[in-house]
């Protein structure tokens, strides 16, 4: 069998079939992360795009049952350079081949994918269509132009969650799992806006002390309020945030104005829509577990895993009561603001990681304490946006 990409810049790429035997379309982007692809392809952020691994060598270690982020394969496609078929690790439980098929993921494999990442660095990202059960490029073609762009779309509604769940459980310990019991008896009870959440930063919040609760995406401030919250957390998600119709927005803006705010990711952005700050798109974004992030206000540089097309206007965010925190080495784009008055901060990044570097998880120990402190209600109804 074989198997085709097509790039809407008029590029073919043949190559073999991974995955189930189809054809799908999706903006393609590429992830720098030697090591994570389980988490990568389950990470709901991924929603609306064909992934392009430049690591060489992907399924090595395999598929189990723990490393997964959320309940599905969120990613429309998969592309990488060599399919591991028979993978050596003792948590293994399947190989990628099998796992894609079970989510009916198609994917491409001996595919010069460093090579197709030039690419993409040179024209940014691309909308592309992978086929393992036609060649007509003139026919993907067509169906390819006819898919609808990424800009302006919420690919939110499609992953949030359906209904308001309670969340217990801590982080994973090698040799014993995850953890499921506590010695913390008081908690802060936290919403979470499901925006696309990883199951890693709810592990997080519970593992500092909260007692997480979680929302769809589109809940009414008033219910998240009956609900006696101490916080909020506006999740990670896929797609461009000025998609959000801007109700929803002036929804969110009634608890982040009243109660300590994190964003995280896609949330980070959220946080800036609620303020009137621009959020543009990025020529090709950041993806990876290798990217550079230097908090201005001690010179400290973390190595973060990233997913974003989309970065913050550093320029407007000052302008309306926001202090940049941090920065990206690689471009020097926004990665992590406060605002100067409320107690709201967020970052670009994601300090879960899962996968990638544990430089930035201390954020959320940080935002505990600052709920710890409380806020008055007082400081909070007088301001103004």
């Amino acid at each position: 069998m074989k198997a085709v990409l097509v790039l809407e810049n008029g590029e073919v790429w043949k190559g073999k079939p991974v995955g189930k035997k189809g054809t799908t379309v999706g903006e393609v982007i590429f992830n720098t992360s030697m090591t994570g692809y389980q988490e990568i392809l389950t990470d709901p952020s991924y929603k609306g795009q064909i992934i392009t691994m430049t690591y060489p060598e992907i399924g090595n270690y395999g598929i189990n049952e723990e490393d997964v982020e959320s309940s599905k394969i969120w990613a429309q496609g998969f592309i990488i350079k060599e399919d591991w078929q028979v993978p050596s690790n003792f948590r293994a439980k399947n190989n990628l081949d099998n796992f894609l098929k079970s989510h009916n993921i198609v994917g491409i494999s001996n595919i010069d994918t460093r090579k197709l990442t030039r690419v993409i660095r040179n024209y940014g990202s691309l909308k592309g269509i992978i086929s393992s059960e036609t060649d007509d490029v003139e026919e993907l073609i067509k169906t390819l132009r006819a898919y609808p762009d990424i800009e302006g779309r919420d690919l939110v509604q499609h992953v949030t969650c359906k209904k308001p769940y309670r969340w217990e459980g801590g982080l994973w310990k090698p040799y014993g799992g995850f953890e499921n019991t506590s010695s913390i008896k008081e908690r802060k009870r936290i919403a979470v806006y499901d925006f696309g959440i990883k199951k890693n930063i709810l592990r997080h919040l519970w593992n500092v002390g909260f007692d997480v609760y979680v929302f769809p995406a589109y809940t009414k401030w008033e219910e998240v309020k009956k609900q006696q919250v101490d916080a909020i957390l506006l999740s990670n998600g896929p797609g461009d945030p000025n998609g959000i119709d801007q109700r929803y927005i002036e929804n969110l803006r009634h608890l982040v104005l009243h109660f300590p705010t994190m964003g995280i990711c896609f949330g980070h952005q959220i946080v800036a829509r609620i303020f009137n700050i621009k959020v543009f798109k990025m020529k090709f974004g950041h993806h990876g577990g290798n990217q550079p992030v230097r908090d201005v206000r001690t010179g400290k540089v973390y190595i973060t895993a990233q997913n974003h097309n989309y970065a913050v206007d550093e320029r407007d965010a000052t302008g309306k009561g926001f202090e940049i925190t941090h920065i990206n080495l690689n471009d020097g784009t926004v990665e992590g603001m406060k605002h100067k008055e409320l107690p709201v901060f967020s970052v670009q990044y994601h300090p879960e990681s899962s996968p990638g570097p544990h430089d930035a998880q201390t954020l959320f120990e940080n935002f505990y304490e600052m709920v710890e402190k409380g806020v008055t209600d007082e400081k909070t109804t007088n301001h103004k946006t």
